[in-house]
C-alpha cells in the first residue's frame, strides 16, 4: 500500500502564494507522474498539473504562468508552487500519485485532500 500525505492548504488573499507539498510513502518500487487535481463546489475534478518521473510537466491552461509543479525524487515529494491566487482557485487539492510496489505492476493512489480558500 501507498499513503499520499499533502500539507500546505490555508486561506489567502487575492494576489497571495501557498505552497502544496505532497509526501508519498509506504510500498514504494518506483513513482511514475505524479500530479495535483482541484475541485471546486458543484463542479468536477480537474487536472491542475502533473509532472511525470522524466520532469517533464503540464497545466491547465488557467494556471499556466501562475503555478508551478516541482519534484524532489528522492524525498517522493511532488510541490505545488501557486502564486497570483485568485478567487476562483478557490478548491479542495487532491494530490495524485502513479506508483509501482513491483516492477511490473502500477497503480494510482490519491491524497485525502487540503483545501485552499483565496478570498479577502
Amino acid at each position: 500500500q501507498v499513503q499520499l500525505v499533502e500539507s500546505g492548504g490555508g486561506l489567502v488573499q487575492p494576489g497571495g502564494s501557498l505552497r502544496l507539498s505532497c509526501a508519498a510513502s509506504g510500498s514504494i518500487f518506483r513513482i511514475y507522474a505524479m500530479g495535483w487535481y482541484r475541485q471546486a463546489p458543484g463542479k468536477q475534478r480537474e487536472l491542475v498539473a502533473a509532472t511525470t518521473s522524466g520532469g517533464s510537466t503540464n497545466y491547465a491552461d488557467s494556471v499556466k504562468g501562475r503555478f508551478t509543479i516541482s519534484r524532489a525524487n528522492a524525498k517522493n515529494t511532488v510541490y505545488l508552487q501557486m502564486n497570483s491566487l485568485k478567487p476562483e482557485d478557490t478548491a479542495v487539492y487532491y494530490c495524485n500519485a502513479a506508483v509501482g510496489s513491483t516492477p511490473y505492476d502500477e497503480y494510482d493512489y490519491w491524497g485525502q485532500g487540503t483545501q485552499v480558500t483565496v478570498s479577502s
